[in-house]
């Protein structure tokens, strides 16, 4: 992982605070980020939606926890309303940053989805569960680290085909109905 020197992060900082800037001039006369219903119940998020897996490394190196909080409160303040994480990225560790970032931003204005089935990877190999207890567990521990009550959006990330779809969905469910 790079070492970062305060200096550079006053240099990102300013950066993102002059784009910022210009972002927002630029959004007021395009007007705001268009919105999607989702299903017939009225759930509506923005088309842009914001994937976080990248703030905490997957592909690349992690960012530190204050730039990646200050880029989810940027992608809100630019009308992104729609975050993507899961228990897998990190792992854990995302959730534990987008849960962190929420704290600065209105919940009530928020879609917030997270996914579930991927224990670990190992080697090249995904490891996944999809059994009923794995998905009431996964979503237990969600909850806890995103520090919410409630999860507007929760999926199956990857299938395990040892289970029977029906057990996992209706498991996820059922469980998703005693919090709403």
């Amino acid at each position: 992982m790079p070492q970062y020197r305060d200096k550079d992060w006053e240099k990102v900082s300013s950066w993102c605070q002059e784009q910022n800037r210009e972002e927002r001039a630029e959004l007021k006369k395009m007007g705001e980020v268009p919105r999607a219903k989702l299903g017939s119940q009225g759930f509506e998020v923005s088309k842009l939606g914001f994937g976080c897996m990248g703030l905490t490394g997957i592909y690349n190196d992690p960012v530190p926890e204050e730039v990646g909080i200050s880029i989810i409160k940027h992608a809100f303040d630019q009308g992104i309303t729609f975050f993507d994480t899961s228990d897998a990225y990190g792992p854990h560790t995302n959730e534990l940053l987008v849960g962190k970032a929420l704290k600065h931003l209105p919940r009530e204005k928020i879609q917030l989805a997270t996914k579930f089935g991927i224990v670990r990877f190992d080697n090249s190999k995904v490891i996944i569960c999809g059994t009923p207890e794995a998905v009431r567990s996964c979503c237990e521990a969600s909850l806890k680290r995103l520090d919410v009550e409630y999860i507007d959006l929760y999926y199956q990330h990857r299938v395990d085909t040892s289970v029977p779809i029906e057990d996992t969905v209706s498991s996820a469910a059922a469980f998703l109905f005693l919090f709403s």
